[in-house]
């Protein structure tokens, strides 16, 4: 899979890079509604630090800062739950399928990208 692809669809939101349940669910090949179903499942593998609910306001402040988008379906019912790394990371082992495990790695592949990205300055280039 492509790193821009999944790049694309983290986002900030309460001070954390967070993927959304109906990304994940596109990129596994999957339904939201089975997605979440399988996390239902297993909650307690999934405490606020790994994963949380978005209120009213942020979801419509993420739906008006993503609206140039055509590829985002707007007609979302009700607020999407949202995925740190560490979310991210243990749904391949709620999910257990091959795909899941295949987008896992590359996801967590470009957490590492953007997290390396953040932590290492633009080098200065001396012009003499």
């Amino acid at each position: 899979m492509e790193l821009q692809v999944i790049q694309s669809k983290i986002y900030e939101i309460r001070g954390s890079r967070v993927m959304l349940d109906f990304d994940l669910a596109k990129l596994y090949s999957t339904e939201t509604s089975l997605l979440k179903r399988a996390v239902r499942r297993n909650m307690e593998r999934f405490p606020e630090d790994f994963m949380f609910q978005l209120t009213n306001e942020e979801t419509q402040n993420w739906k008006s800062q993503i609206v140039t988008s055509n590829s985002i379906k707007m007609g979302i019912r009700r607020n999407p739950y949202a995925f740190t790394e560490l979310g991210v990371a243990m749904l391949s082992s709620v999910l257990n399928s091959k795909t899941a495990i295949q987008i896992n790695m590359s996801i967590m592949r470009v957490f590492v990208v953007i997290r390396h990205q953040i932590l290492t300055p633009p080098k200065n280039e001396l012009h003499e």
